[in-house]
């Protein structure tokens, strides 16, 4: 089991504004590679202050050259909203500038004010997905791609820049769509996982249901590779914890917010107001792995026990927490909660089922 690092770099009450926010990350990511995290990933969101991170292919082009071990991951591509020639070209190329460290994820999408910005139509994401799919994986192993789809016709299109890892970087999807899951699965894709707020439980109904889907599309020779995502906050302060579970509120306000047809916005920042049906904020903090470096190490390890996961990616700097705390608690999660973990669980290295890198079938 490897251990990554998530940046989603939302813009709430940061005194640096958009610059401010980059440079958190960068501490942040210094810390986890002295650390020994695999992975630092990147989101991709638009338009609004839910993150500032607009392309997870440059945020990786741009830390290629402020780091060396730590690998570098498109957390994720959304792939309906880029135009595939030009994408697939762009992940061979900073997988070059990385020395071979980007590790790829591609997902749908879910908002409707980004689809509905980039006139592109979201009931039509996930054929829009496959095609767009099919013009990346021809380009990036074999360098020609020929298409004649709906979206995109393309024919004997040679590629100069592909990736320098054979056949393709490691790969991560953000959907169980079967028409989705059983290609690209089929190539070796892991699943990730994230429940958001709802923490554990809701996160291990969603790992069952994906085992399902997986078996369902003829996957089930071997065990279906998980990747989850936690948020997590180590503290000893009472206070502290609600106050990060109030930034984690805030992260699934927006979230709910932008998975509605319609938003509200006061310039690119988003006016939410309660969830429907809102718990209090202890929930929150329930819900998430907020607490000591004891509590959240049981936790994970709980996790951890039932999903048997290849990759654990951590959720340290929400809802714009300011750094300070985010680097405090990260530091303490390499120094406490992992010795800790291991003593629960055993040896780290030994969790998880290596998904293969090329094609099952």
């Amino acid at each position: 089991m490897k251990f990554g690092l998530f940046n989603l770099m939302s813009y709430q009450d940061n005194p640096g504004g958009v610059s401010g926010i980059i440079s958190n990350t960068r501490d942040m990511i210094t810390i986890a590679e002295q650390i020994g995290f695999d992975i630092a990933w990147f989101a991709e969101h638009h338009f609004t202050n839910y993150s500032v991170s607009v392309s997870p292919l440059m945020m990786c082009a741009h830390f290629a050259g402020l780091t060396t071990k730590i690998r570098l991951g498109a957390g994720v591509v959304v792939l309906p909203l880029y135009h595939p020639m030009r994408v697939a070209q762009e992940i061979g190329l900073v997988d070059h500038l990385s020395d071979g460290r980007v590790v790829l994820g591609v997902g749908t999408g879910y908002q409707h004010y980004e689809f509905d910005h980039f006139n592109t139509p979201i009931d039509e994401k996930t054929d829009i997905f496959l095609e767009y799919w099919s013009i990346l994986e021809q380009a990036m192993e074999h360098g020609v791609a020929t298409l004649d789809g709906k979206y995109i016709k393309s024919d004997n299109t040679v590629f100069t820049v592909r990736p320098r890892q054979k056949p393709l970087p490691e790969l991560f999807i953000t959907t169980v769509a079967p028409k989705i899951m059983e290609p690209l699965c089929k190539r070796g894709a892991t699943p990730f996982f994230t429940a958001g707020w709802r923490g554990t439980k809701t996160l291990f109904e969603m790992v069952d249901n994906g085992r399902e889907v997986w078996n369902s599309v003829g996957l089930s020779g071997r065990p279906m590779p998980v990747a989850l995502q936690q948020y997590i906050h180590v503290t000893d302060s009472a206070r502290e914890a609600l106050e990060a579970a109030e930034r984690a509120r805030f992260v699934g306000r927006m979230v709910a917010a932008l998975r509605q047809p319609t938003v509200k916005t006061k310039g690119s920042f988003l006016e939410v107001g309660p969830l429907p049906d809102e718990p209090p904020l202890e929930t929150f903090r329930d819900n998430l792995i907020i607490g000591d470096p004891h509590h959240v190490a049981q936790r994970m390890a709980e996790e951890i026990r039932y999903l048997n996961p290849v990759h654990y990616n951590c959720f340290f700097q929400f809802g714009d927490m300011p750094v300070a705390r985010a680097r405090k608690s990260l530091e303490r999660f390499g120094t406490e909660v992992l010795p800790l973990l291991e003593r629960e669980v055993g040896p780290l290295d030994k969790i998880g089922i290596q998904p293969s890198s090329v094609a099952a079938e």
